[in-house]
Formats: structure tokens, sequence, C-alpha cells
């Protein structure tokens, strides 16, 4: 196998650089080796990995950042990985990116982004990381190691920064790996015209403490859930979270302040451009209850619409699972990958551009393309809680329910980025008086859902101030009601005449077994995952008073489900 050399061609490295550089003694942290001993099930590893920390890199603007350098303990040419966090060097990056790379033949740099673990200048969400990429690139080509080939990696921020550098793309930059990846912050803070405030507030904790290490992030993620409750109750919510974060954050704070994606506060933040017109072959990876799932789909569709060599899987997963129970398949995937394109063996690639797993069924499935089909068929709901195939024949009201923002409707599970995210039995949920339920008949063949989902819905309300929340169940033969996918949209204002509404309910790839039913949920929230709809009309941060609204589903509603032809 060879490599590819500075000029871009294949070959022996240039021996001259390559000889000019001696590996250093270092070993990786022993918290590294001790995690990295633990896992199981993944491939065997090539290489013992050395490292030389604490380096300094220069930063856009001339600060320092820091960065720690994985390589494997080989003569050899080597490609390089460039791994950029904010959320500092130590576990569990480390061993992920570090050991695990550096194992199987990488130079892996692992540097903290400005104002985080050790790095100079001050942090900020977005404005940096392109200007701080391209300069770190700049340093790597004066690097000895360095061989001219250029891969990225990493998971949630670590995408955003990804992106960030593909704006403009080195040359040099051969490979993207993407895991549960970001690049719109404003979609990760409001959807629908509400704010996501949990994980607001999980965003805020982990970028103040994750970088500062093990035992202050743990301290800092209990004492955010100790508070969490006060917080997200707490009128105004303006500021209510410096008791739980441990002081104010402008960025938070602005984040928060500008719900609008076309105000001028986020102007700038999205990276999603980059994919458009990209030639950098990416592969994408997600999880079905990631927090960021939609975002990976987003930029799965344009890069194929650019012609970009693109893979994408996505698993049954939350946003931190996948680099948990869902590690050994999305390293074996990034894996593959890198050998592909930057080591010029394609032997691990699987067949298929899509892979997806199956909910409900547990199996995985390979698509030529997603979503499989634009098409998709309806479901309506129906006097006296049904679901069913026929549209009806009237538009009158079917049903309806008090939302009292002082005792919101709970959220239950779902694509959050905390420990309660996923699939939830939904049982105690839908026994509350302010959540509608319509149900299909048992099925009598499987049923499988792939692609997005969403609810056609017409709403009348009594104050016209109100969100509806909109969730697609799984429910089998014992009643037990699970999650599968959900949205929120707030209503436009003005009370009395039903409104049609479209809540976009993410994507899905899950199967109704046999005697399963189909299950629409609409709510009026799921608090905290959102912010709860006051009900006031005044600004969400800034709101005082509480006013309950009585929220109505009128008839000609439609469920869209993107149903496909059940494998045997």
């Amino acid at each position: 196998m060879t490599s590819p050399t500075r000029d871009g061609g294949s070959g022996a490295t240039d021996g001259a650089a390559a000889a000019a550089w001696i590996a250093p003694s270092g070993r990786p942290p022993l918290a590294a080796r001790m995690m990295r001993a633990t896992w199981r099930s993944l491939p065997a590893r090539r290489y013992e990995a050395g490292r030389e920390a604490d380096l300094e890199v220069p930063a856009a603007d001339g600060s320092t950042l820091r960065a720690d350098h994985y390589f494997p303990r080989a003569e050899g040419d080597f490609p390089t990985l460039l791994v950029r966090s904010p959320y500092g060097r130590g576990v569990p990056w480390s061993p992920m990116y570090g050991m695990l790379f550096a194992e199987q033949g990488f130079h892996v740099v692992l540097q903290s982004c400005r104002g985080t673990g050790g790095s100079g200048g001050e942090f900020d969400l977005w404005r940096n990381e392109a200007a701080d990429g391209q300069a770190t690139v700049a340093w790597l080509r004066d690097q000895p190691w360095f061989n001219g080939a250029l891969g990225t990696i990493g998971p949630s921020y670590l995408g955003y920064v990804q992106w960030a550098l593909a704006l403009d793309p080195p040359p040099e930059l051969r490979a993207m790996v993407v895991q549960v990846g970001l690049h719109d912050p404003h979609a990760l803070f409001h959807r629908g015209g509400a704010l996501q405030l949990e994980n607001a507030l999980l965003v805020g904790s982990g970028m103040t403490a994750q970088h500062r290490g093990f035992g202050p992030f743990v301290r800092a993620t209990l004492r955010l859930r100790r508070h969490l409750k006060h917080i997200t109750r707490a009128l105004p919510l303006r500021g209510s979270y410096a008791r739980g974060l441990g002081g104010e954050l402008p960025w938070l704070d602005g984040v928060m302040s500008h719900p609008d994606a076309g105000d001028p506060f986020w102007k700038g933040a999205s990276t999603g451009g980059a994919a458009d017109g990209l030639r950098v072959p990416t592969c994408l990876i997600s999880g079905w209850q990631d927090a960021l799932v939609d975002q990976t789909f987003e930029q799965y569709g344009r890069l194929r619409r650019s012609g970009c060599d693109t893979s994408l899987l996505v698993g049954p997963w939350t946003h931190t699972s996948a680099l948990q129970r869902g590690w050994p398949e999305v390293f074996a995937e990034s894996l593959a990958w890198l050998r592909a394109h930057l080591c010029g063996d394609p032997s691990g690639l699987r067949p298929a551009r899509v892979r997806v797993h199956i909910g409900g069924q547990g199996h995985w499935r390979d698509l030529d393309e997603w979503p499989p089909s634009p098409d998709t068929a309806p479901w309506y709901p129906a006097e006296g809680g049904r679901l069913t195939r026929q549209s009806p024949e009237t538009s009158a009201s079917l049903a309806s329910f008090r939302y009292d923002p002082a005792d919101p409707t709970p959220s239950i599970g779902g694509p959050l980025l905390s420990p309660t995210s996923g699939s939830r039995d939904n049982g105690d949920l839908e026994k509350r008086p302010d959540v509608l339920t319509f149900t299909g008949e048992p099925m009598a063949e499987p049923m499988d859902v792939l692609g997005p989902v969403a609810a056609r819905l017409r709403i009348s309300t009594d104050t016209g101030y109100a969100d509806v929340f909109a969730r697609l169940c799984d429910v089998d033969e014992q009643g037990r009601s699970v999650n599968v996918c959900d949205g929120l949209v707030r209503l436009p204002t003005g009370p009395g005449q039903p409104v049609a509404i479209t809540v976009p309910m993410s994507s899905t790839a899950h199967r109704f077994l046999p005697g399963h039913r189909v299950r629409l949920q609409i709510s009026g929230g799921a608090h905290p995952r959102y912010a709860r709809n006051t009900g006031s009309g005044e600004p969400a941060l800034d709101a005082t008073t509480l006013t309950p609204v009585r929220i109505t589903v009128h008839g000609a509603s439609v469920l869209d489900l993107p149903v496909v032809g059940a494998e045997r």
C-alpha cells in the first residue's frame, strides 16, 4: 500500500523530509491507555501509538493553539488526520481519535480550539473556526512528518470545524468523516420558532466545563441537573441559567436571544454552504435519535446534488450513544473511509452508498439513495381518536385540549443531547389530558417507513398563541407506545379560524410489525426540551405572564408517512 506524496502523486514520500523527523519517546496519557484497554470489537491494532504533547500552533490572529500529536511507532509514510475540538484533548478524545487512529497508521493532530484547553484567544461559537483551521493546515505543511495527505474527523462541534475548513478546502484535504455533526448553530438552538431550551443549556454546560477536564465536567453536569427545573420554569427565562452554569455566558445569551435565522446575529454561522460544490469525499454518520440528525440529512442532500463522493450511515443511536454503544460500527465505518481515500485501500468500503438501521426490526438495510422514494402515504386523524387510511368527509373539529404553561406538557425521550434522549415508553405522557392520540388499527402486514415524516394539521386556538408538538409512535400488542420521530411548530398568531400548518417530524427508518399500530400524538409542547409557550404573546425570554390556551385539531389533517416496500 502506498500513500499520497506532498505533490499529490502516489509513492514514497520525500526521504529527506521523513528522515528529518525523529519520533519522540512520549506515550499516550495513562487515562487514554486505560480507556483504550476497555474497548472490544474493534479492528486489530497495527502499530503502537506515540505522542508528543502540547505543541504550539499559530492561530489566524497569532495567538497560540495547543495541540497533541499522536503517531504510529513505525518506519514509513503515513497520512494525517486533523481533529479540532473545544472540549479539551483528554478522555475520551485522546483514546478515541488520538490512540485508535495512530494505531491504524495515521498521524493525528488533536487540537484545542481557541479559548479552550489551554489555547489562547477567546472562544466564539463559530466566528474563528474557518480561519484557525486554515492556519493549522499552513502549520502542518511545515511538519517533516506531513506527507501532504490530510483528512478530518470528529463528532458534533468537531464536525462543525470540518465544514468550516471545507468552505475553502485546502488542496491537501482528501477526506472528511463527520460524525453526528453540526453545520448550522441556529438550528441547534431553535426549531419551528421555539427555543430548544434543554439542548441550549447542555451546550452551554459542555462548552464551559468539558475542556477543563473530566472532574470539572462531571461537577458542571450535576450542577445543571440539580438546577434544571428552576432554570426552565423561571419567569422571566432570561438569565435564569446562571445558577446552573456557574455564571453568565454572553455567547449563550446571544444564541438564545435571536430566534430568527435571518437575524444579522447569525450571519456566517452556518457552514452548510461548504457542501455545495464540494469535491472532498465525505462520510456522514448519525443516529435516528441524534439531536443533529436533520442536519446530517441536509448535508447528505447537498453533497449528493454537488456530485460529491458521499456515504451515509444512520444507526439506532442518540447523539452520545453513537460514540459509546455504537462506537464499533462508527469506528469501522470511519476507518474504512479514511483508508480508502487517504491510503488507497478501498477494501473496507461497503458497496451501498447508504446503510440505515431499521427500528422495530433491529436489522440494517443497504440502500442506493436516501430517501429511497419521494412518495408518501396519507393517514388521517378521525373522530374517536382513530387514525385511518380513508380521507374523512368532514373538516369539523375532531378533538381539543387545554394547554397550561403553568403545568407544561413534559418532554419524554426524543433527539436530545442528554441521557434522557432516545426511544421511550410514552404511556404516562399519553394519559395526560393535554395530549391527544390518534391510533390506527393493528397492522396485518409489516410496513416500512423510510424517509421524512410530516404532519399537515388544521389547528385553531382561542388565544392565538400556541405551539403544536407532533410525534409518531409505534404501539405494540401490549399497548406500549414508543416514540419514533417528532417535531414542533409555533402557530401563526391569531385566534379563531383554523390555520393549516406543517410540522416536520424529522426522518426515520422504522418497521411497524404485524399486530402493531401507528399512532399520531399531538400536544402543545415538550418541556423542557423546548421552552414553553407562555401563551401571553410576550418574547420567550422576557415573558412573565402564563396564559392557558385551548387547542383544537380539525378534520382534513394528515400524517404523511414515506412507506416503501418491506424487505422480507
